[in-house]
């Protein structure tokens, strides 16, 4: 049953009739943000509102300062019934084998796919506290070498044995045995070209904190692998109470300003700098950076009209970004207006190829 359910939600990211499809990912809260009487309850409702609204999967964070990200999606698994965890997965902290172990579990148990989300960097204090001092491009090519094992370990019914600059492992057999139905999806930090590279060579979708649409028109994006985007959306059928609603979200805050400058001096994420050398953008402007900027949240937003938040991320597909990650929602009423504006802009890219 839950193959067939599965199977439902991703046609559902399909407007019938139209030849383009997006898969979207939601977010899961952080528990650091929300208080722990009611952590738990908060993860079944988001998950809960991302699978009504259409969501293939649901992002779950991960940093030393967060609850365990296998933790939080088997409480997701067991509260939907084919919603995908995206499980952002620090190698650091454990073993390839581990997650492999882990994937062929809750497929075992629950047939559900995971999806991984694998992380390079993350605030440089959190990787020192765990000794780990390895610089930024070779910690890609350690991330390399831990996906070839995992991807290896699924794939494979007999023994798999590998030698890296990292990891080696010899004959080494992954049971119970994953259906290759189930085999993880895997996405990484795509704004560098280490992790560009890096999703090359494992096959991944190389995920962006986007610049605005009209920035990539002249640095088309790479056939060979999947694109995707992280972003937030507040849309409204009224522009004027969307912007409403975004600014009483994200109010200008002087104390989340300077939090912001701390984590830049922290961070060596190619992307944190990228969004941070855009600047202001102007008033009113669809693609906005003040949550970015005021340390409210990693990602920039979307704002507007219906129409005017569909045609944006209309843009982005039209530039072939297929995966979107939509930031953490604070209600079920704004999956609800997701859905609206995702539907809008297939339809406006699917009458635009219809048109050529």
């Amino acid at each position: 049953m839950n193959s067939e359910r599965k199977e439902e939600s991703v046609k559902a990211q399909a407007v019938e009739g139209a030849e383009v499809a997006v898969d979207i990912f939601s977010t899961c809260s952080q528990s650091s943000q929300v208080a722990k009487a009611e952590y738990y309850n908060n993860i079944i409702d988001v998950a809960r509102w991302s699978e009504k609204y259409g969501c293939k999967g649901i992002l779950v964070y991960t940093d030393n300062s967060l609850v365990d990200p296998w933790m939080v999606s088997q409480v997701i698994i067991e509260n939907t019934s084919a919603l995908c965890p995206l499980v952002a997965v620090q190698p650091i902290y454990m073993h390839p084998y581990s997650v492999a172990k882990k994937v062929s579990s809750f497929g075992y148990l629950y047939n559900r796919q995971i999806y991984l989300n694998m992380l390079a960097g993350g605030f440089k204090n959190d990787l020192l506290a765990l000794d780990d001092p390895t610089p930024h491009d070779r910690r890609y090519d350690r991330m390399v070498e831990y996906v070839r094992i995992i991807q290896l370990l699924l794939a494979n019914t007999s023994g798999v044995s590998f030698k890296g600059d990292f990891y080696t492992i010899d004959k080494l057999k992954m049971t119970p045995p994953l259906p290759g139905e189930l085999y993880p999806g895997i996405l990484v930090s795509g704004s560098s070209d280490a992790g560009l590279a890096a999703a090359r060579a494992i096959g991944a979708v190389a995920v962006k904190y986007p610049k605005p649409p009209g920035e990539y028109e002249n640095e088309p994006l790479e056939e060979s692998i999947g694109s995707g985007v992280r972003v937030g959306i507040v849309a409204r059928n009224d522009s004027d109470e969307a912007w409403r609603v975004a600014h009483e979200r994200f109010p200008e805050d002087r104390k989340g300003e300077l939090a912001h400058q701390l984590a830049m001096k922290v961070s060596d994420s190619v992307w944190h700098k990228q969004l941070s050398d855009l600047g202001k953008t102007e008033e009113n402007n669809p693609y906005w950076l003040i949550p970015f900027q005021h340390y409210k949240t990693f990602c920039p937003y979307l704002v507007g009209s219906y129409t005017t938040v569909a045609n944006e991320l209309a843009r982005y597909i039209d530039l072939g970004f297929r995966t979107f990650i939509v930031d953490i929602p604070p209600n079920e009423e704004e999956l609800f207006h997701m859905d609206i504006v995702f539907k809008l802009a297939v339809q406006h890219t699917a009458v635009r190829k219809a048109a050529k």
